[in-house]
């Protein structure tokens, strides 16, 4: 969960019509771009509801830590409610705010020193876990594993798996190109497959 209680970062509420939510989610991020657009700054909150956890969970990966990914949305979110042409001008919303979250985070952390995706993922696998996920035992296996890919490759399963993106977006938002993109995703899988394939064999022997 992302700090609203913390100063100067809490959203004011505003009255928004009821969202459909059977609307694939990037048209559900369109709509809200398109209200704060017109209400303003004050119908910041729906939209970060409807979205920041999933940029949080993007954005971590980025960082290596909860805490900076959270103040790396928290930044986005609040230019793009003060500039919220930002956002309804771009084609496609969702990828839009998606690459502005990845900037603000490599940013962070380049400023760390500290460009190692991943490396506290244990932690926020376990808090957020996959849908197949189902032990504590499988979550650290899973985590060990993304561990070992290499940052530009972990990305792209990012945002392949969570969030479903085509490799065309994706290469938007890395500024790659789609066939760049592939290519790290099917090289991250086969790292992964035999990974988990090496720790799973290493437990079972212990």
């Amino acid at each position: 969960m992302i700090r609203r209680s913390t100063p100067n970062r809490t959203f004011a509420r505003s009255a928004q019509p009821p969202m459909n939510e059977s609307l694939p989610f990037a048209e559900r991020v369109r709509a809200s771009a398109q209200h704060l657009q017109e209400r303003g700054v004050d119908a910041l909150s729906a939209l970060y509801d409807l979205a920041a956890a999933r940029l949080v969970r993007f954005a971590v990966a980025i960082t290596q830590n909860q805490h900076d990914a959270e103040d790396a949305v928290q930044s986005v979110l609040v230019r793009v409610g003060t500039r919220p042409s930002l956002l309804n001008s771009a084609n496609c919303p969702w990828q839009y705010l998606l690459g502005m979250v990845r900037n603000e985070a490599l940013a962070i952390a380049r400023r760390k020193r500290r460009y190692s995706l991943l490396a506290s993922f244990a932690e926020f696998v376990t808090r957020q876990p996959p849908d197949r996920v189902e032990s504590e035992d499988q979550r650290q296996l899973v985590w060990r594993a993304l561990r070992s890919l290499p940052p530009p490759q972990a990305e792209v399963v990012a945002l392949k798996v969570w969030e479903n993106l085509t490799f065309a977006q994706i290469a938007e938002i890395t500024q790659t190109s789609a066939n760049t993109a592939a290519s790290r995703y099917r090289y991250a899988l086969r790292k992964l497959a035999g990974t988990l394939a090496t720790l799973q064999t290493e437990v079972h022997d212990v």
